[in-house]
């Protein structure tokens, strides 16, 4: 047993034959398993690092801090170990270990090459590596350089991030609303079911924007809060009515309220990100004194937003992962990308 232990370590050998307790899955299965498991682990490292709590509680109870991180070069109080710094470099790091298997998985046509066996396997030497590369963002010279470029690259990313992931939605309602539809053929029950979950979507939609026009506007001033809010809800409502026009249905006859419920949702959780990350506007009330406006009383110092909106968008981002991880990667959901909706005759499982 030890040996195959060592060998699915450090070898190829499938994970299954670690223990007997261990599932039978799929090898493609499998691999992507282990690849989110290392992304959720940087990504647990990376809010560690954010956490203001864990470094006040590093410098309280870590003997001879300061000594220890001017002896690592890491600033006087190792500001470069903690904060949006250190996670922009330990970021770049595993962008680097993905973009670095990316290149090496081109055109592998068959499970049995060389490469695929690469792929498949490694994973104690892989994860070796993926520390070896974000340790190493430590040491890049010039950190002011590469910090203010990687603002740029990260923002590029974040966009095309958000592009994909909305076009991705859209294709996951569609099949979800014709799955739907199909059973309803059935069962009405199935009818039901879909006019229940779409209102239970504009609900969602409705509330979130009535709660953010309360408590991120006032009468006056916020302005940029009340454009934000005003034209990401017109933009949900446009889409509604785009969803169940004529023109639509008759191109694509399964397109329904669904689909524009959970982008609505979606939509309405960025703005909520937007609203909470911009800095809070400052007036003068009538004794002359700088109040703050345009955010939450309950969050004032608290930064209790923020806080959700973190919450929030890493309970998306797993919950992303882990579902692309356990189902099947299917030919739909590539050619949703390009605007093309296979029918079920055509969706195969990728190994």
């Amino acid at each position: 047993c030890l040996t195959f232990q060592l060998a699915c370590c450090c070898g190829t050998a499938a994970c299954s034959l670690c223990c007997k307790c261990c599932p039978k899955i799929k090898q493609s299965t499998s691999t992507r398993f282990m690849y989110a498991l290392y992304f959720i682990l940087v990504t647990i490292i990376c809010c560690v690092m954010m956490s203001t709590t864990v470094a006040n509680e590093m410098k309280t109870h870590i003997p001879f801090y300061k000594q220890m991180c001017k002896g690592i070069q890491a600033g006087e109080m190792c500001e470069k170990l903690v904060g949006y710094s250190a996670v922009y470099k330990v970021c770049f790091g595993m962008a680097c270990f993905f973009f670095l298997f990316f290149l090496f998985t081109i055109k592998i046509n068959s499970s049995k090459s060389c490469r695929a066996y690469i792929h498949n396997g490694f994973w104690l030497i892989k994860l070796i590596l993926l520390a070896a590369m974000c340790s190493g963002a430590f040491f890049i010279p010039d950190q002011d350089t590469f910090l203010n470029a990687w603002r740029y690259v990260g923002a590029t990313g974040g966009f095309l991030f958000i592009a994909i992931q909305l076009i991705l939605l859209v294709e996951f309602a569609h099949k979800w609303n014709k799955n739907w539809t199909a059973g309803a053929n059935h069962k009405q029950m199935w009818n039901g079911l879909l006019a229940l979950v779409t209102l239970i979507l504009y609900s969602v939609a409705v509330a979130a924007l009535v709660l953010m026009a309360l408590f991120y506007t006032r009468s006056e001033g916020c302005m940029y809060n009340k454009v934000l809010i005003g034209v990401n809800g017109g933009l949900c409502l446009f889409v509604s009515l785009v969803a169940i026009s004529p023109c639509v249905q008759n191109r694509q006859p399964h397109s329904g309220l669904l689909q524009s419920g959970v982008i609505s949702c979606y939509v309405m959780y960025l703005t909520f990100s937007a609203l909470s990350s911009k800095p809070p506007e400052t007036i003068l009330d009538e004794n002359n004194q700088n109040i703050t406006i345009c955010v939450p009383e309950f969050s004032q110092g608290l930064h209790r937003d923020e806080n959700l909106v973190t919450g929030l968008g890493t309970t998306i981002l797993f919950g992303c992962i882990l579902y692309s991880c356990l189902t099947s990667t299917t030919r739909a959901s590539s050619e949703a990308l390009r605007g093309i909706y296979a029918t079920p005759e055509t969706e195969v499982s990728s190994c």
